[in-house]
């Protein structure tokens, strides 16, 4: 839930209870076992890790911080139940662990085992005060405790920052019962709050008042929450409460659907804000406890691309069935997916059936531009982006990036006029855009024309990103390029710190330190940009047969045989 209140406080709690076990693992011949799990640790590689940790605790079984090991491994590939024994393990040697905890929960909420819950009491579940105290809740709803249930999240939400979180869940279990005016009430007060916290919580609010017969109202509380801006699995709800049909209250419907809800809006507030693999763990007790959870699914997919485990994450976005709402934003993601992994092929494949199957999805249009202008398939990819064009409207501020990225490949296919048409149309939509101002300006810089405007151009990208060391780089050498040499030095120096190894900027610094008679310092920027260039990279923009003959013969040479311009101080000051 996107409140930063209630942020700060799950990531505080979060910090504390991840603190690890600190128990050593002694040298008693499992040393290379555990060597090699903790090396597959940190390349995420859970199942290794799971593997030879396993091993490791099979020699030294009592060993708690193993045991730890074990457990978030197998929690990681979403097997609650093989981590369940080593968890119930651990806790009878009195350890404190968090991962342990939290795989108890799930194994007792998965065999419906609630009155363990009550009967440990709030706060005994070690997770941390907010979860502990929502599992609480749900678990005496699932007792059939209902007031006892309504009482555990009042209370809660009297604690400072939680009240919105308790709220949401009190309404979520008053639904759940049937009290669909009660659950209403929560949502539609203090001007729908509670509504505007999350995508789910705006569907529990659809689902809520279709079930009251007031589709009507749901269709305006979707239109105010998503400014008409709707994606696929929005579109279908938004068709069938036109269509009259009562939505079924899905939300959470049970109290295993209340904690596994408890745990995926855990984990979608520390997105971002702990490690991916830290959040893993709720996004994977989710899913583990309701399957059909696909917001758990795609959050854990997401990580697992973010981690680096893309065979994890295709997997998981394959299981986002066709028929399902949702089935589009998983495709998205199965794409990128395959992308990162190195398959192209396979990633286009992916985006160009989504088109098939959602010809107006203009989305599905600017990935598939993308990826194809990464491949430097500069045709295919205009051709995707002239059709996300045509789908988008005028007014609709996600314009600017398509016409940038058509800009981009008209401008490598040498259609200069149709780029600048596309940039300026561009700035047209975002006129401080520091990505477009800055392509823009170094272009016409390339092409020596127009190389005031371009300063200007460039000097606003670079009040916007000052930090952005290809930007400050465009700076530099604009002042270059008007022969303002000393005036270049400076900001070529920054961009050269801000970007160590590119061999373009280090390139670039040499030429500018040439022009101003740093000859020794230009050959040993020259020397730099030659160890940086990637020799299976043919097009990039560092030539290194340029770069050895300016070694060889200095920079004036080159320009006289290139028949350029010669070096000539200009404008300075």
């Amino acid at each position: 839930m996107p409140v930063p209140v209630l942020r700060s406080l799950i990531c505080a709690a979060a910090i504390a209870a991840a603190l690890p076990l600190a128990t050593p693992v002694q040298a008693n011949g499992l040393a290379g076992s555990y060597l090699a799990a903790r090396a597959a640790t940190l390349d995420s590689d859970f199942q290794a890790s799971a593997d030879y940790y396993g091993r490791a605790l099979l020699r030294d079984p009592s060993n708690p911080l193993l045991m730890e090991h074990v457990i978030f491994a197998r929690l990681a590939l979403g097997d609650v139940q093989g981590a369940a024994p080593v968890a119930k393990n651990l806790t009878q040697l009195g350890a404190r662990s968090q991962v342990a905890n939290i795989v108890m929960v799930a194994s007792a909420v998965k065999h419906g085992d609630f009155q363990s819950l009550i009967d440990a009491g709030e706060g005994q579940f070690a997770i941390n005060g907010l979860v502990d105290g929502l599992i609480l809740g749900w678990a005496q709803l699932g007792a059939g405790n209902v007031s006892a249930a309504l009482a555990q999240f009042d209370a809660l939400g009297e604690q400072e920052g939680l009240g919105l979180f308790a709220r949401y869940h009190r309404a979520l279990a008053l639904a759940s019962v049937g009290d669909y005016e009660g659950a209403e009430a929560l949502f539609a007060a203090d001007g729908g709050q509670l509504t505007n916290t999350s995508r789910r919580a705006v569907i529990a609010r659809l689902q809520i008042l279709s079930q009251l017969g007031r589709n009507e109202d749901a269709l305006n509380v979707l239109s105010d929450a998503f400014n008409g801006q709707l994606d696929p699995g929005l579109a279908a709800v938004s068709r069938q409460l036109q269509e009259g049909e009562t939505l079924s209250f899905t939300l959470a419907a049970t109290p295993v659907d209340g904690i596994a809800e408890v745990f995926f809006t855990m984990g979608a507030a520390l997105n971002g804000e702990m490690a991916d693999d830290y959040v893993l763990m709720y996004a994977r007790v989710a899913a583990t406890l309701r399957p059909d959870h696909v917001d758990a699914v795609l959050l854990a997919a997401e990580l697992f691309d973010k981690l680096g485990r893309y065979g994890l994450s295709i997997d998981l976005y394959k299981m986002v069935p066709k028929g399902h709402p949702d089935y589009h934003a998983a495709e998205l993601g199965r794409a990128e997916a395959l992308r990162r992994a190195a398959k192209p092929d396979a990633a286009a494949e992916v985006l160009q059936q989504l088109a098939r199957d959602f010809p107006q999805e203009a989305p599905v249009y600017t990935n598939l531009g993308d990826l194809l202008r990464q491949q430097e398939d500069y045709r295919g990819a205009i051709k995707a982006y002239d059709t996300a064009l045509s789908l988008l409207d005028e007014s609709q501020d996600g314009r600017w990036f398509v016409l940038y990225a058509r800009a981009i490949c008209h401008e490598r296919l040498d259609n200069w006029d149709q780029a600048e048409a596309d940039f300026r149309a561009a700035l047209d939509i975002r006129p401080n855009q520091p990505q477009v101002l800055n392509y823009l300006g170094y272009s016409l810089v390339e092409k020596q024309i127009k190389l005031d405007e371009a300063l200007s151009m460039i000097e606003r990208a670079v009040a916007a990103r000052p930090d952005a060391g290809y930007i400050v780089d465009s700076l530099g050498w604009v002042l270059y390029r008007l022969g303002r040499y000393a005036d270049a030095v400076v900001h070529m120096e920054k961009a050269v710190e801000l970007m160590p190894v590119d061999p373009v900027v280090n390139d670039h610094l040499g030429d500018v330190y040439w022009a101003v008679g740093r000859e020794r310092e230009a050959e040993f920027q020259w020397k730099r940009a030659l160890s940086f260039i990637d020799p299976e990279d043919t097009d990039g923009e560092a030539d290194p047969n340029r770069i050895r003959r300016k070694l060889d013969v200095g920079l004036d040479a080159v320009l006289l045989e290139e028949g350029a311009e010669p070096l000539k101080v200009a404008n300075e000051g």
